[in-house]
């Protein structure tokens, strides 16, 4: 029996072109909801360590419009989500952190990320 040779390369490629395409549609269906509750920005403070990790905080301007739960529970899944598409794995080991902006009025999103990580410089002498 043969073993079937795997490309990984355009597995990981459709699987990135499906994540794409859900975060389009997500991002379409959000943008109507929070353009008619008179939202301009939404902010998003994500964090990931130790192999989990979540949204911290989803803020929105103006101020005083308050987010319903369920939409509120969806922009910080849309936030995580855009955020693993752009730094997969980032909740892994020492772990990740950033703020999604996205600009209603213009429909547009900046992601400021930091990946952690830890640093070892090593020696070994051995008879000085």
């Amino acid at each position: 029996m043969t073993n079937p040779q795997i490309d990984y390369a355009a597995i990981a490629a459709q699987w990135r072109a499906e994540r794409e395409t859900t975060l389009k549609a997500s991002r379409a269906e959000l943008i109507a909801q929070l353009r008619a509750l008179g939202i301009s920005e939404v902010t998003a403070e994500y964090e990931g360590y130790g192999d989990s990790g979540n949204v911290e905080d989803v803020t929105v301007q103006p101020a005083e419009v308050q987010l319903p739960e369920p939409l509120a529970t969806a922009v910080g899944d849309f936030a995580w989500s855009l955020a693993y598409h752009h730094h997969p794995g980032f909740e892994n080991n020492e772990g990740g952190y950033g703020t999604l902006t996205w600009d209603i009025a213009a429909d547009s999103i900046t992601l400021d990320h930091a990946d952690r990580y830890v640093e070892c410089s090593h020696s070994y002498d051995e008879g000085l």
